[in-house]
């Protein structure tokens, strides 16, 4: 997305009188960084907390050992506590949430090889989640998986304001 669609779904979200906060990992601040870039988001953007080590998502997010022990840091199930904990935290109206595999070294596999990104956004009570698989260097997955998100993001949006 450039500067003129984030301001889009920036405006999109003022209009409903909406916040919006993000939990990142495998995108390290750019969800963050992006965003603030378009117009109107001081009126939207609650935060964004990054939580890179697994120790961090269970001090700050409240992400259980147990499921990072089972699932690992890059999976699903940690990125709905990650998602959980945001919105315990900063309440915002839509939370984002997202982790993954941008190099070799994590939990890759031939189930969930390198470029795999999980993430999951939660508006009105509801967690919708994504599994996606980008190519490219660690750099070229970040970008691609932000693009990703803030496009359903804003998806979301329309989807559960179609008729207000």
């Amino acid at each position: 997305m450039n500067e003129s669609d984030l301001s889009r779904l920036a405006f999109k979200l003022k209009d409903k009188k909406m916040t919006i906060a993000f939990a990142e990992s495998i995108t390290g601040g750019m969800l963050i960084s992006e965003f603030v870039k378009a117009k109107g988001t001081s009126d939207v953007l609650l935060g964004s907390i990054v939580t890179y080590a697994e120790e961090v998502k269970q001090k700050v997010l409240g992400v259980k050992k147990q499921t990072l022990k089972l699932y690992t840091a890059e999976s699903q199930q940690v990125t709905n506590e990650m998602v959980m904990g945001l919105h315990k935290l900063l309440k915002a109206d839509i939370c984002v949430a997202v982790t993954g595999l941008g190099g070799s070294g994590a939990s890759e596999n031939k189930e969930k090889p390198v470029g795999t990104v999980f993430f999951s956004i939660l508006c009105r009570n509801k967690v919708e989640e994504y599994r996606e698989l980008f190519e490219g260097n660690a750099t070229d997955i970040r970008k691609k998986a932000a693009a990703f998100i803030f496009e359903k993001i804003e998806n979301t949006l329309d989807r559960h304001f179609e008729h207000e």
